[in-house]
């Protein structure tokens, strides 16, 4: 009899769902939109909870470096997550390529029909992010100097701290023109889509910090990812997937 109990016990222990966990994610500015997306699909096919704190790729960092409690690192580069794993920040094996942006120029009211030409025209600010601590920043400049424009528009930038307040700084008129990532603007009018010959890939890495190594919602949050119903949302967005 104990052991048809205990037997009994086991089968609806094993029965109960896992306990639902949160999981707490730094993710670049350029993908605010579409992790929102993703965190409450993830939620509803799971359980588990997502707390997304956004920021510069840059910036994040600078908090993981710190021992910030974060359990998982979605960055705008590849550079962070792999420095993440060998300082120590993150689980070894655990890096891989969720997403690959694409950079666009956005001028809501400007005609951008002739592409980079459309920098040669009167204006007065451009918005680009900070490229030490946005990739998205970095491939703007990359882009200019590309185009032999930089040292002439230099002295017309506004930084953002961020791709998102650099598009805010264009969509609240303190800047005419911004180099801001193509998934913010998709199905607006306005944008000029940056040819990717003109900058470095903008390939984003994601990594499971040490911090979430023995959390089964950070673990799973990564699976999520990379599952066809997250793709499916990532490339709606704009982005490629590797």
């Amino acid at each position: 009899m104990l052991r048809l109990t205990a037997c009994l016990i086991a089968m609806l222990l094993t029965a109960l769902p896992a306990r639902a966990e949160t999981a707490t994610i730094a993710v670049a500015a350029n993908f605010t939109a579409v992790a929102e997306v993703l965190a409450g699909r993830f939620t509803a096919e799971t359980g588990h909870e997502v707390r997304l704190s956004f920021g510069a790729t840059g910036a994040l960092y600078g908090r993981i470096s710190q021992a910030a409690p974060f359990d998982v690192f979605l960055a705008a580069d590849t550079d962070r997550p792999r420095r993440a794993i060998e300082d120590g920040h993150a689980a070894p094996d655990s890096f891989f390529i969720y997403a690959e942006g694409r950079l666009a120029l956005y001028g809501p009211g400007r005609d951008l029909s002739a592409g980079a030409e459309a920098l040669t025209s009167a204006f007065s600010r451009i918005a680009l992010a900070d490229p030490q601590a946005a990739p998205y920043g970095k491939a703007a400049v990359e882009t200019l100097e590309a185009l032999g424009f930089y040292d002439a528009i230099e002295p017309k930038i506004v930084w953002g701290e961020t791709i998102s307040q650099t598009l805010q700084f264009v969509e609240t008129g303190n800047a005419e023109f911004g180099f801001v990532a193509a998934s913010q603007v998709i199905g607006k009018a306005n944008i000029w889509l940056v040819p990717e010959a003109f900058h470095a890939p903008i390939a984003q890495g994601a990594v499971l910090l040490k911090h979430g190594e023995s959390n089964p919602a950070a673990i799973a949050f990564l699976e999520f990812l990379q599952s066809d119903d997250a793709v499916a949302v990532i490339e709606a967005a704009g982005y490629s997937v590797p």
